[in-house]
């Protein structure tokens, strides 16, 4: 299954009421019986992902742009090429910083 990120790319607030404005590409998303999902976020100026109770393992891989990074009540930079596993029964939310977009690899 090919699919195209132009073809699914959807302007939407940041996720879990992060707020600012996003676009979310859910690759996939329209398959049958995936037990994973695959999401690229590009998170633009001032925009987040709400600090949320995770339930399952995910990882966001930081491709470009810088962030902060909120997980159990302590706060750190993330930049590209860092990866952040959350583990269940955590919380976590991830803010963009900086003059660039954030752009992440989400996978659960």
């Amino acid at each position: 299954i090919l699919e195209h990120e132009k073809d699914i790319a959807k302007n939407e607030p940041g996720t879990h009421n992060g707020g600012g404005s996003t676009v979310g590409y859910s690759f996939f998303a329209k398959t049958n019986n995936l037990k994973m999902t695959f999401r690229k976020r590009v998170l633009q100026a001032g925009s987040a992902i709400g600090y949320h109770l995770q339930k399952e393992d995910e990882v966001y891989y930081i491709i470009s742009g810088t962030g902060e990074m909120r997980m159990n009540g302590k706060s750190f930079p993330v930049e590209a090429g860092d990866a952040i596993l959350t583990r269940p029964g955590s919380s976590h939310g991830l803010k963009q910083v900086g003059k660039d977009d954030l752009v992440i690899i989400i996978t659960y």
